[in-house]
């Protein structure tokens, strides 16, 4: 399984900016190898951002992103002590969630 997703939320009044760092390779499939094998496509394919359960963001990647995605947003009411989680899953089937409490 991947590195966890990185979460940084900074509260400033009643805005969150949120910060989400996802550790992935987001192969296209056009870049070879040492050998000149075609690397095998893997990217992100969905995502999911969940503010103490319910949604905040669902979104849908492909393969024109980079390896390890940042995305940067803003939000209102998070407050301190609210369960912020990052849900992914990729072409190839493989899932990650990682789940901070914001500070």
């Amino acid at each position: 399984m991947s590195e966890a997703s990185r979460i940084r939320v900074q509260i400033q009044g009643d805005i969150a900016d949120i910060r989400v760092l996802m550790q992935h390779p987001m192969e296209t499939g056009q870049r070879r190898d040492e050998g000149g094998k075609a690397v095998a496509v893997h990217f992100i394919q969905t995502f999911a951002v969940r503010l103490n359960g319910q949604p905040l963001i669902d979104g849908q990647l492909n393969t024109s992103v980079s390896k390890n995605p940042l995305f940067a947003f803003k939000a209102r009411n998070v407050k301190v002590g609210d369960k912020l989680s990052v849900h992914w899953t990729d072409n190839t089937g493989a899932q990650r969630q990682d789940e901070i409490t914001v500070a």
